[in-house]
């Protein structure tokens, strides 16, 4: 008997007390400031602190993924380029660097410093430290969490290694506060919107930014609600003979639209909607699809600015 609640409690221990260890870590390559990385275009932030680090796996050679991340002072690290080395997706997909900092010009021009930004938690975090605008969400919140399905049995210890490196101190409101959010934009417009403006004291102005990659991250949360694919394509000469593929695609799988991102200068990603009740999501009728209205015939937010992958939003009041 002694022995059996020995050999219990050894199995308790393995598996709920003796830590799992991350399948990757972080790799402190380098530290400088916004000059030293051109790449970025954040020379108009000489404050900031920028860091590069590998994602290095142990007994892969090279690393498979590397992240740039910000500081101000001794504020939590900020993601503010990512950029995937291998052919599954790792936390985050890519964007434009010089988007982002466009962006972020932009909201100073498009909107009073007073204004409150609703955006994904990602971009949150990246426009609370290029605008010092109040952002509804300032924690690494790690929704959705995205890794191979290979990774799945490290999920806890993911999350515990992520909440580390980042900092992360969300309290309960802000998760609630994001769980409303994400809901939101994989509602109707004339559900969502009024979700939002629950977020959102009654006498402050506010604005919604999205960006087409939120797209990937909505299915993964809602995929009862919306459902989406990807595929990237090389950028070449015969635009056609792309545009045509993608038709192919549409009709293969029965997909309902499609839109496109350019993530580098060889390379786009097309993102299909599944269905026709995927393509009347908020999110969905902020961006552009083939066949679909223009966001900017939008009735219950007012487009203000748009480059690349960021649409900026003006959220208006009860009553316009």
């Amino acid at each position: 008997m002694t022995g059996g609640l020995v050999l219990l409690g050894w199995v308790a221990y393995t598996t709920w007390i003796k830590p799992v260890d991350a399948p990757y870590h972080y790799q402190h390559v380098s530290t400088g400031n916004p000059q030293q990385y051109p790449e970025l275009e954040l020379d108009d932030w000489p404050d900031l602190t920028i860091s590069r680090y590998d994602v290095i796996v142990p007994d892969i050679v090279k690393p498979i993924a590397q992240a740039i991340v910000a500081q101000r002072e001794n504020s939590a690290p900020v993601l503010i380029k990512w950029q995937n080395n291998s052919k599954e997706i790792l936390h985050t997909l890519d964007w434009k660097s010089s988007e982002l900092s466009a962006l972020a010009k932009a909201i100073k021009q498009y909107a009073p410093r007073d204004a409150l930004l609703l955006a994904w938690w990602d971009l949150s975090q990246q426009l609370n430290l290029l605008t010092e605008y109040d952002t509804l969400f300032t924690s690494h919140l790690k929704e959705p969490q995205i890794i191979p399905p290979h990774w799945l049995k490290y999920s806890r210890a993911i999350d515990a290694y992520e909440n580390a490196f980042w900092q992360n101190k969300a309290q309960r409101k802000e998760i609630e506060n994001f769980e409303q959010f994400s809901l939101a934009l994989a509602s109707k417009p004339e559900e969502g919107v009024p979700m939002l403006r629950k977020l959102i004291d009654s006498d402050r102005e506010a604005y919604l930014i999205v960006h087409v990659t939120d797209l990937y991250k909505l299915g993964l949360m809602y995929p009862e609600r919306i459902g989406v694919a990807y595929q990237n394509f090389p950028l070449s000469g015969n635009i056609h003979g792309m545009i045509n593929h993608m038709k192919v695609q549409l009709k293969e799988n029965d997909f309902d639209t499609y839109t496109l991102q350019s993530i580098t200068d060889s390379e786009i990603r097309v993102y299909f909607l599944s269905d026709e009740e995927s393509s009347q999501t908020l999110l969905a009728q902020m961006l552009p699809f083939t066949d679909k209205p223009a966001p900017m015939e939008l009735e219950a937010l007012e487009l203000l600015y748009q480059r690349g992958g960021y649409w900026l939003y003006k959220i208006p009041g009860e009553r316009g």
